[in-house]
């Protein structure tokens, strides 16, 4: 039993190999077979939890290390109530693969041809229900990991990320019982017959051109996190961004989230006029990060995208806040937390949900700040009309962690499941252009002070996981679910005749 908890945990932190900036997708299939054939033998659902808890210690423990970054070396958290504070959440989202081993093997009186798709459904719907509750944590859904260059991503455009995770860890469960009957071939040919398909998905063009490319400037002004809001380094910071904009002649120029450390009331008219004015002598427009007060107290304030050029001035209030970060949930019990970590702007008011696109240089681009490209779901609402995906983020919280490359992995899965260009501007790192099969055109060097000058086409279409969201994948697993129960009941039914 000792042997498999260490097994399960070393399973769990081998699968982050397969998750940027390792990209060795083939690994989840192995290492998540592994825990399938441990819940498959001989264990009882308490037995299975501990080994699932202990699967999602290694992979959440080695796979969300960045958190630690963010909290002690730029959030001021002391080591001791950094590292406890890690572990507490590893803890939290490791109960989710718990939770799929305790009714897997409650549910494992099923055919072995059955069981497979059972397990495989309470993944995802376990994966599923960690995106979702407070206000939900994604992060490592298994289905990432196979982005952008696995047979699998075909699947990407129907299902989404959580339709690649089921047919990830069911291919896990065919390897496993492969393994497990040695000669049940059928397994083996059920997993090759799904890679093959989504290889011959990835033939299939969901949505077409529309209209010329246009020429994009995505600047990095690589401010480190500790001056950003020194008020001895404003003007500095300042004066990086327009010389930035200044350089360039694209369309299309977009500076990461809150580039300008101040709040747009505070921003001086003729800074922001000569921003303006060159991106009109582009004949195009400029993104410009800033905080948004619209009370007189400033009480109220967003995390705002403003728009100045050729086009009318418009703006995008971020609607999907992180917890701890951009707002204290349950400010009774945690508002401590504000000064612990002695960070400025740490509550945010959140935009609306069903803001539209903006029309931006010949282009309707729709824009999501930060972590809010880790929820699919949420993007596909400004779609099939945006013709252009844009993440502006500040990913220096990371610092030279795994995290800034796992986060340009989910901005290239969100690509591929809306068969859309997806722009990248952030502070320290990783600046990209990605296009519409996910593929990294162009990317800056991290930690460098430059602009990423390059071409991004316009898009139009709707994938079909843009016009169903999760609800076809959502729906097939509970399906499965309810004939892999009714096998399970008729079965016991049989055996007690």
């Amino acid at each position: 039993m000792n042997l498999k908890i260490i097994l399960s945990f070393l399973s769990g932190a081998l699968t982050v190999l397969g998750f940027a900036p390792f990209y060795f997708f083939p690994i989840p299939l192995v290492t998540l077979a592994l825990l399938i054939y441990f819940w498959r033998h001989h264990v009882t659902p308490l037995t299975a939890a501990i080994l699932g808890f202990s699967f999602g210690m290694g992979m959440f423990g080695t796979g969300v290390t960045w958190i630690y970054v963010s909290l002690h070396d730029f959030g001021n958290m002391p080591m001791p109530l950094a590292v406890l504070a890690l572990i507490l959440l590893c803890a939290y989202l490791s109960l989710f693969p718990a939770l799929t081993g305790w009714i897997s093997v409650r549910l494992r009186t099923a055919a072995p041809a059955i069981w497979p798709w059972m397990v495989a459904s309470l993944w995802i719907l376990s994966e599923w229900l960690r995106g979702t509750l407070f206000t939900g944590f994604p992060w490592l859904a298994v289905g990432y990991s196979q982005a952008p260059s696995s047979p699998l991503i075909g699947f990407a455009p129907v299902m989404g990320v959580y339709g690649i995770s089921l047919l990830l860890v069911l291919s896990a469960g065919w390897l496993s019982s492969w393994f497990e009957q040695r000669r049940a071939w059928r397994c083996l040919f059920f997993l090759g017959g799904v890679w093959a398909i989504g290889l011959g998905l990835q033939w299939i063009e969901w949505t077409s051109s529309q209209g010329d490319a246009v020429t994009v400037s995505l600047l990095q002004g690589n401010i480190p996190q500790n001056l950003k809001w020194r008020e001895d380094h404003i003007i500095t910071t300042m004066d990086t961004y327009a010389k930035l904009i200044q350089e360039n002649n694209s369309q299309l120029i977009v500076t990461p989230e809150i580039s300008i450390p101040l709040f747009h009331e505070d921003v001086p008219f003729d800074y922001l006029s000569e921003l303006a004015a060159h991106a009109r002598a582009n004949g195009g427009d400029v993104l410009i990060g800033m905080a948004e007060a619209v009370s007189s107290n400033r009480n109220e304030y967003y995390n705002t995208m403003f728009s100045l050029g050729v086009s009318p001035e418009q703006r995008y209030r971020k609607h999907h806040l992180v917890p701890f970060g951009e707002y204290i949930p349950l400010k009774l019990v945690f508002g401590w937390v504000i000064e612990v970590l002695n960070m400025p702007l740490s509550d945010f008011s959140r935009g609306s949900l069903d803001q539209q696109p903006l029309y931006l240089a010949g282009q309707n681009v729709a824009i999501n700040i930060c972590y809010e490209d880790v929820f699919g779901e949420e993007i596909i609402m400004q779609l099939p009309e945006a013709s252009l995906l844009v993440n502006v983020s500040n990913d220096a919280w990371f610092g030279r962690s795994i995290g800034p490359w796992q986060h340009l992995q989910i901005s290239q899965m969100r690509a591929l499941e809306t068969g859309r260009y997806m722009l990248r501007a952030t502070n320290t790192g990783v600046t990209a252009i990605i296009d519409q099969r996910g593929n990294v055109v162009q990317q800056l060097e991290m930690f460098t002070t430059a602009g990423l000058h390059g071409i991004a086409q316009g898009y139009s279409g709707a994938t079909p996981y843009v016009r169903f969201g999760n609800s076809m994948v959502l729906g097939l697993a509970i399906l499965l679910l309810i004939a892999g129960w009714l096998s399970v009941f008729f079965y016991r039914k049989r055996k007690t005749l």
